[in-house]
């Protein structure tokens, strides 16, 4: 088979004439360049080819134009634009470490404190209500016995209003993908959307009627109770109002839109509804349905508005009602203040004490190998953006 010649490609012909069109120009621009430096006061010949000679702006429009393969020159599109070209000495990154580490330490510091003058008191009531084995625990339960539970809480330092009370959930999922599919947004915000239940399977429907809530999330509504005195038998109350996202009072659940046919399947999940209360002003179940995204969550409750000494004993009378010996799951009964940071949590401020700690270390050994055995640098007046400032 005979070699083709690579000349017979007219690409590479078209090529061939574009860099000789090129050369030709570069040779014209040099020639001219040469003439002007020779004599500088000889203005350049207008009538003279240049390789824009006939464009745009050209003095002399009737000049044979050019095809010019070579871009219109900026400095933006040579990348020669002013730009930050730091040099990392030393005192530059040892300056930048003890920089973090003054702003850092004293954050941290300041959420630990924060997190430590929070007050919070947690009971496990789940195991202590019910004794027995797991099955015994889930036949319980799942009877018609009375669930009545009493535990007493010491609050082993002040407690300033408000009081947050929230329940905690172990080992319980929430945010399972078929679990949280399992509702309907439009039925939830329009009353005219209350056969709007295809997502919500298998609580969707019952007794040949649609459910108002739907699905699975809505069906599982915790459903124990909490109620709290103080040794002297004065109640605590709970106030349960604005205890929810005010987006979600707003825009997600309807004030025109009322529970119907709500638990009355074979299988009851939790809380009952009032169904001559819209969902925009049930609380417990906006709240509930925010699914977490976490296996252990806590959610609020209600928020107790009375201040409680230190010493003072809280006794609780619970209905454990809720099942969670079936997966065994965990409940707790949360009681705490707040400061301004939030609720207790120590993560924070140890994060910010470790990254400031490290730093700081750094910064010490960057110091030390510097005064110890320090490297001459070299002149960065050599180097390329500093001879050449203007990129050319």
């Amino acid at each position: 088979m005979a070699r083709r010649n690579h000349m017979d490609d007219p690409v590479a012909i078209r090529l061939v004439v574009w860099k000789k069109k090129d050369e030709e120009e570069d040779a014209i621009d040099r020639s001219r360049l040469l003439a002007m430096n020779s004599n500088p006061a000889t203005p350049m010949n207008a009538n003279a080819p240049s390789s824009s000679s006939g464009g745009a702006g050209s003095p002399d429009s009737t000049a044979p134009r050019r095809n010019s393969k070579r871009p219109k020159y900026s400095r933006f599109t040579q990348q020669e634009l002013p730009a930050c070209k730091p040099i990392l000495t030393p005192k530059w990154v040892i300056s930048a470490f003890m920089l973090v580490t003054i702003v850092f330490i004293p954050i941290g510091l300041a959420s630990l404190f924060a997190s430590r003058d929070v007050v919070e008191i947690i009971d496990r009531y789940d195991n202590a209500c019910v004794q027995g084995s797991k099955s015994q625990k889930v036949e319980y339960i799942q009877s018609n016995a009375s669930k009545t539970c009493t535990r007493t809480l010491t609050v082993t330092k002040r407690m300033k209003q408000p009081i947050y009370v929230y329940y905690q959930l172990d080992n319980y999922y929430q945010n399972h993908r078929r679990y949280v599919k399992s509702r309907s947004d439009q039925q939830l915000r329009n009353r005219g959307d209350e056969n709007d239940t295809s997502s919500c399977k298998p609580e969707h429907n019952a007794n040949g009627m649609p459910i108002v809530p739907c699905g699975l999330v809505a069906w599982s509504l915790f459903n124990d109770t909490y109620a709290f005195s103080t040794r002297n038998n004065q109640s605590l109350p709970v106030n349960k109002r604005h205890i929810s996202w005010k987006s979600d009072r707003e825009d997600k659940f309807g004030s025109d839109v009322f529970p119907k046919n709500f638990q009355n399947g074979s299988l009851i999940g939790g809380a009952h509804l009032n169904e001559s209360i819209p969902l925009s002003e049930q609380e417990d179940l906006i709240v509930w349905m925010r699914t977490a995204a976490l296996p252990t969550f806590r959610k609020l409750y209600g928020k107790i508005e009375v201040d409680i000494e230190a010493g003072e004993t809280i006794t609780v009378v619970l209905e454990n009602n809720y099942n969670t010996y079936s997966f065994s799951g965990k409940k707790k009964l949360v009681l705490s203040t707040t400061s301004w940071l939030g609720g207790k949590n120590n993560f924070i401020g140890i994060a910010y004490l470790a990254v400031g700690g490290l730093c700081f270390i750094l910064a010490t050994t960057f110091t030390l190998i510097y005064l110890v055995k320090p490297r001459h640098l070299g002149d960065p007046n050599y180097l390329s953006w500093n001879r050449n400032p203007g990129g050319h």
